[in-house]
């Protein structure tokens, strides 16, 4: 909530999620192909665009990435294409310290995410119990990879300065 963000919270989260790339781009500008061949693919959020309640800053900085995103795809076209993902819940330690308030209130979100329903036949009894805990099936780290990978092939050339959505549905864009 806005009365509980920190100046110390905005500028770690807008130093790792903002600047962190910024300055990996800037590095590795001078050596990129020039036959535009070459893929960035930075990590926004499902936030970005939903406005969940706590997730001002946060979710800020994922804008933040994805106009980033927009900007290199045309400054850096002659030497590679510039796309993001924006993963929603996935597994891990990140999500698992959302708290209970928060989980309830993007509840509504989850329930009208189709790949959140998880189903024992597709996922295993575990699956559906870990479900349980979470509101809905969480993405598995593989999934998203796989998406990263996908816009880093070859065949991935004609895609630039998108946003592609990695969240099972929970947002989709235009």
């Amino acid at each position: 909530m806005i009365p509980n963000v920190k100046v110390d919270d905005f500028t770690e989260t807008y130093r790792v999620n903002v600047l962190g790339p910024l300055l990996l781009v800037q590095a590795a500008q001078p050596y990129l192909p020039k036959d535009r061949s070459g893929r960035i693919v930075n990590i926004s959020s499902v936030s970005s665009s939903t406005g969940f309640v706590g997730q001002s800053v946060y979710g800020g900085s994922k804008a933040a990435i994805e106009a980033m995103t927009r900007t290199w795809s045309r400054e850096l076209a002659e030497n590679c294409t510039v796309n993001a993902v924006n993963p929603g819940p996935v597994e891990g330690p990140m999500y698992a310290s959302n708290s209970e308030e928060f989980l309830e209130g993007i509840e509504g979100w989850i329930k009208h995410t189709p790949l959140m329903k998880v189903r024992e036949d597709l996922h295993g009894k575990e699956a559906v119990e870990e479900a349980k805990q979470w509101h809905g099936r969480l993405a598995k780290t593989g999934e998203i990879a796989g998406v990263v990978g996908m816009l880093c092939g070859e065949e991935a050339g004609w895609c630039t300065g998108q946003v592609v959505c990695a969240n099972g549905g929970m947002l989709m864009l235009h």
